[in-house]
């Protein structure tokens, strides 16, 4: 299973066992509200799963995947408290298929306000 089947895995199952597992200790995370690349697998590992919890619900769904020999950009869609939000995923994988580099970018700016109240309060958790 590559990589990217995994990460695809993880996002029906929300199973955070898989996610660590598909992590690279040196794994990088670039928020669209946060200002500095966070760096480490235990960072990465709070952001993702926290980003799961709060945009991984029902509504989302995968609309576009543009992939190369090193990664993948994913587009997504999904709604919450009746905000469209529409956004890529952009994943970098190491040799062993691990995730190295996560970068997530969202429109439109009421949606971004909404992802940063909403993730603050899951991060606060």
């Amino acid at each position: 299973m590559t990589g990217l089947e995994k990460w695809y895995g993880y996002m029906k199952s929300h199973d955070d066992a898989a996610l660590w597992d598909l992590l690279d200790p040196d794994a990088v995370f670039e928020s669209p509200v946060v200002h500095t690349p966070q760096r480490g697998r235990d960072i990465t590992f709070k952001y993702l799963s926290s980003a799961g919890k709060v945009l991984g619900g029902a509504g989302f769904v995968y609309t576009g995947e543009w992939r190369s020999d090193a990664g993948a950009v994913l587009e997504f869609e999904t709604e919450i408290d009746g905000i469209k939000l529409n956004g890529v995923d952009i994943i970098r994988f190491g040799d062993d298929g691990r995730i190295t580099h996560f970068k997530v970018m969202v429109r439109p700016l009421k949606a971004i306000n909404l992802l940063h109240r909403l993730m603050g309060e899951q991060l606060a958790k």
